[in-house]
């Protein structure tokens, strides 16, 4: 196209660098021109259709811009699913291997046994995360003045809702430990509880999340006793046998009744019973003290558990874990009105394994020299948990019991009483092997269960777990995280801003 200036006495043709006299265009030229500009017209011109789709187009890809995740709200309330659609949370913190295992950071092989393992790392950072969110929020509102029983019941409420609570597959671990100053784990209000948290309390918060907490659940039919029935239930292994566990009975899509205990050589069994397997227990912990005298006893337990992160790993002994641990730990002295105590780690309280839906796994992380020879093997979870005390570091069990959990190897035990076998049909239904305490049994409608529950503990099937106390007058800390030995590395899967 040509542009011609008013007071000019030449015609510019866009596209060229040729400048014509006006009196060559009143010559003759004029049509050689226009031959020109057409020409570059043509190899210009877009046609209306052409420019109509092109707006199409881009509406259209207005239209697929991705939305932007739900942000947080205050106080939290947004399930932590929702904050990351993409299903991927966020790695804990890395730490490598060092010495003999340092050439594990860069196998492929052990890449690739990452990578096959990437649904269970992901469960767990998912609990992780609920866990992360939830601890900031509780150390905002966590005040003197505020009954114990307010504050546990809010922490465990925004637990349910971030978690998106779902029965056994998503959920709180355990109740709600927040034992005060000599109390060194173990202690939750019971209802009706009137404990109010002071200035001068130390207070050890410790929960636990879960998803997907690895129970083996499957409908079966099966026959029992020639009633051929659906069952919603739990299969144990042992050996050869499987050991069923009826939790509810379906008869043509009706709710019946429930068995407690039925053994394999009791009903035949039909079913492909290959379990699906999810993720992990996150357990960690903290200590909230308002007094800043109380200081150097937090920064005791927090080092010492940072010190036993680090130790921690493949083929690491249990026992050298716990001797760097206690060095830590008791290179502190805390001033507490006046007078000066070390402090000590409670050599009867150790860290400890965490299983597939099983909070205590089999082994133990000593946090006092002289533990286990035995090593930290590949893919296994550890709590590592410490606790210094300005007390005689030793603790008992004292106090009124609130913590419950059913043992996890426990086989048939017939019971008597009809009322201890529904309390148990509950108990499986709700909480499998996970520890529970008082307030939720309350809180599902079970009323006068004290003595259905000491005879569920009397036989063995569950354990009570009441609380472990220092000598009184002495105060307590702890900190605990939870570490995934990967293959390639060691994660520290609860770690956070916080600590």
């Amino acid at each position: 196209m040509a542009k011609e200036e008013p007071n000019s006495a030449s015609v510019v043709v866009e596209g060229t660098s040729e400048v014509r006299d006006d009196n060559e265009t009143a010559n003759g030229s004029a049509s050689s021109l226009q031959k020109e500009v057409e020409e570059k017209v043509d190899g210009l011109t877009v046609d209306e259709p052409t420019t109509e789709a092109a707006k199409k187009k881009k509406k259209k890809n207005k239209s697929k811009k991705k939305k932007e995740p739900p942000q947080q709200t205050d106080p939290p309330s947004i399930p932590v699913a929702e904050l990351y659609p993409s299903g991927e949370f966020p790695e804990g913190e890395i730490q490598q291997y060092k010495d003999d295992n340092l050439w594990r950071t860069t196998s492929e092989e052990k890449r690739e046994l990452e990578r096959l393992e990437k649904p269970t790392y992901n469960s767990v950072r998912q609990a992780a995360e609920v866990h992360r969110q939830v601890r900031k929020y509780i150390r905002q509102i966590a005040k003197p003045g505020m009954l114990m029983i307010d504050l546990c019941e809010t922490l465990e409420n925004m637990v349910r809702k971030l978690i998106s609570e779902n029965g056994l597959q998503a959920g709180i671990a355990f109740p709600t430990g927040c034992s005060l100053n000599w109390v060194a784990a173990h202690w939750t209000p019971n209802s009706g509880d009137k404990t109010v948290l002071q200035y001068d309390d130390v207070m050890k918060l410790d929960f636990g999340t879960h998803i997907d907490g690895n129970i083996i659940k499957f409908l079966i039919c099966v026959t029992v006793l020639d009633i051929k029935v659906l069952l919603c239930l739990v299969v144990e292994y042992e050996k050869n046998h499987i050991f069923i566990e009826v939790i509810d009975i379906y008869i043509n899509n009706n709710i019946t009744g429930v068995i407690p205990h039925v053994r394999s050589r009791d009903c035949s069994v039909y079913a492909d019973l290959t379990p699906t397997l999810g993720g992990r227990i996150v357990d960690c912990a903290f200590t909230v003290a308002f007094n800043p005298m109380f200081d150097p006893l937090l920064e005791a337990s927090r080092e010492a558990t940072n010190t036993g992160i680090k130790e921690a790993g493949i083929d690491v002994r249990l026992c050298d874990v716990g001797a760097a641990i206690q060095e830590v730990m008791e290179s502190y002295e805390v001033e507490i009105n006046g007078k000066v105590f070390q402090v000590k780690s409670i050599r009867n309280l150790n860290g400890h394994s965490i299983g597939q839906y099983q909070i205590h796994a089999g082994k133990s992380v000593p946090i006092v020299k002289g533990g286990e020879q035995t090593k930290m093997e590949e893919g296994e979870f550890y709590a590592i948990e410490t606790f210094g005390s300005t007390g005689k570091g030793y603790v008992r069990e004292d106090l009124e019991c609130s913590h419950y959990m059913k043992n996890f190897d426990i086989g048939h035990i017939p019971l008597r009483l009809p009322r201890a076998k529904q309390l148990l049909a509950t108990i499986n239904k709700n909480f499998s092997t996970l520890a529970f305490c008082r307030r939720y049994l309350d809180r599902l409608g079970e009323t006068k269960y004290l003595m259905a529950l000491k005879n569920l503990c009397d036989a063995g099937i569950v354990q009570p777990y009441p609380p472990l106390c220092d000598n009184k007058g002495s105060y307590v800390s702890q900190f605990e995280h939870t570490i995934l030995l990967r293959p390639t590395c060691k994660e520290v899967v609860s770690r956070g801003d916080d600590y």
